[in-house]
């Protein structure tokens, strides 16, 4: 196990390496540059030549991406050209919020999907069945935009169940501990503090969680109509153990596997989803800020972010991958 980790770490330097080279060009390929989010249209070749020797952008591509890569390795991304601060500080502000919505995101999918794909499978062409699959289907081809504007709608602004927007009320007194709102209130016992947090995110989580969830209905039902069929669930069956038996330790367990790739996946989607959803509820999060980043062509920002949030879901498909073994015995990692 311990090789196996170090090995798929050491797997990770050429992969990062190609990523970081690929968004370098990319954002370096983007129309106008930083010079004009800074100077503004009106400004003279004079100053736009000036903030492009003061930025390094003047020198040669390869040199300027030696830096970036120098930078990369002490954690070093620079100063957002649109707010003047450190990214790093920004990142360490924002990205809490991403992660409290996108751990929402997935308790939602993976609570109601696992349980629901099962259900539907186990009751195979009964109305359940038909209910769960029309349902993923509408839930894939569902805009996430467009379901968060109408779960505001209807439930902040119609009804008022839910606030509208933000990650916390600001009128509440509450200590600042990891930037984890829901953690930070808990760790402190406010609760007031950690309950209007939480509910600040069930709308935002219901509505980032949508296309995972419909995913992980479906391959879940796939999964067990696959392992129903096998002989070992018909050999325990015979053996005369019980439905709980065989549905935990034989059928639910060798359906997992595919469903745990399908998981690590979405949560790279769910990462980037966020913009998104963290827009149309102007949740604090990195999504916002990378929205804004784009349109302020804020090079730093897009860079440092995005190399982090790779990072990140690299590290996550690193977990899944150790999750096999522990699902299912016969897989062992070498």
């Amino acid at each position: 196990m311990f090789r196996f980790i170090v090995r798929r770490l050491l797997q990770l330097i050429p992969t990062l390496f190609g990523l970081s080279l690929l968004l370098f060009i990319w954002v370096r390929r983007l129309p106008g540059g930083p010079e004009d989010a800074i100077l503004g249209e009106r400004a003279t070749p004079e100053m736009r030549a000036a903030i492009r020797r003061s930025m390094g952008l003047d020198e040669p591509i390869l040199v300027q991406y030696g830096r970036f890569v120098q930078r990369l390795l002490r954690l070093d991304l620079g100063t957002s050209t649109s707010t003047k601060r450190p990214v790093v500080e920004e990142f360490l502000e924002r990205f809490p919020g991403t992660i409290e919505l996108t751990i929402t995101a997935l308790v939602i999918a993976i609570g109601v999907g696992i349980p629901l794909g099962y259900l539907a499978a186990r009751r195979r062409g009964q109305l359940l069945d038909h209910l769960s699959v029309g349902g993923s289907l509408v839930g894939i081809c569902v805009p996430i935009f467009f379901l968060a504007y109408v779960l505001k709608a209807i439930f902040s602004e119609n009804l008022g169940w839910f606030p509208s927007s933000g990650r916390q009320d600001p009128t509440i007194e509450a200590t600042r501990i990891t930037n984890f709102f829901v953690l930070d209130g808990l760790m402190t016992r406010e609760w007031d503090a950690a309950m209007d947090a939480l509910w600040h995110l069930v709308l935002p989580g219901l509505a980032l969680a949508s296309i995972p969830l419909a995913i992980i209905v479906r391959i879940t039902r796939a999964s067990v109509l696959e392992v129903l069929n096998e002989d070992f669930v018909r050999t325990a069956e015979a053996k005369g153990l019980t439905e709980r038996t065989v549905r935990g330790r034989h059928v639910l367990r060798n359906s997992l596997l595919p469903v745990v790739t399908s998981i690590g996946l979405l949560t790279g989607g769910l990462l980037s989803g966020a913009v998104l959803t963290e827009t149309v509820f102007a949740f604090t999060g990195i999504g916002a800020f990378i929205y804004e980043a784009i349109g302020q062509r804020d090079y730093p920002v897009l860079l440092g972010f995005i190399m982090i949030i790779s990072v990140v879901y690299v590290l996550v498909n690193l977990l899944v991958d150790l999750s096999y073994s522990l699902i299912d015995p016969r897989v062992r990692v070498r």
